[in-house]
Parts: structure tokens; C-alpha cells; sequence
């Protein structure tokens, strides 16, 4: 218990447990929370999937084969094979 962590986690339990409309705010903040982190982590992931299919656009310009765009970029021959080149 004497870990300060531990002792803050502690009063801010014990807080929660005799006023309710706290424990709401809390428990929608903490959503709000968890809804954010997920959503730039999907918005993350896109960006990524967006660049590889960059790269495979522009391997595909220098005419390599869909083997191998697929193997250096990660993605499946059949992705490769929907990229339209510009």
C-alpha cells in the first residue's frame, strides 16, 4: 500500500463507491477513453494499408511482376492485381 499509484487507484475507488453520478462521469470517461485509443489505432492501420498499397502502385509502374509486389509489400496477389496504376 505504499506505492503511490496504488494509493491514488485506492481514494479514487473508495471516492467512487459512495457517489454514483461519479462513478457514471468515471465509467463514460473511461469509455470515451477506450473508444479514442481504438479509433486511432484503426486510423493507424488504414494509413498503413494506404501507404503499402502506395508502394505496390508505384513497384507496379516499374513493372514488376504481382509476386513479388505482393511479397515486399506484404499484401495478397489478389490486392495487388486490383491496383489500378494512375
Amino acid at each position: 500500500m505504499n506505492e503511490p499509484g496504488l494509493v491514488k487507484v485506492m481514494s479514487t475507488l473508495q471516492y467512487l463507491s459512495h457517489d454514483s453520478e461519479a462513478k457514471r462521469l468515471y465509467e463514460a470517461r473511461q469509455r470515451y477513453l477506450h473508444d479514442e485509443a481504438s479509433m486511432l489505432s484503426s486510423a493507424k492501420m488504414a494509413g498503413v494499408k494506404k501507404g503499402k498499397i502506395e508502394v505496390a502502385r508505384n513497384l507496379l509502374a516499374m513493372a514488376m511482376d504481382h509476386a513479388s509486389v505482393a511479397k515486399l509489400t506484404a499484401l495478397s496477389e489478389d490486392e495487388i492485381r486490383t491496383i489500378k496504376l494512375l
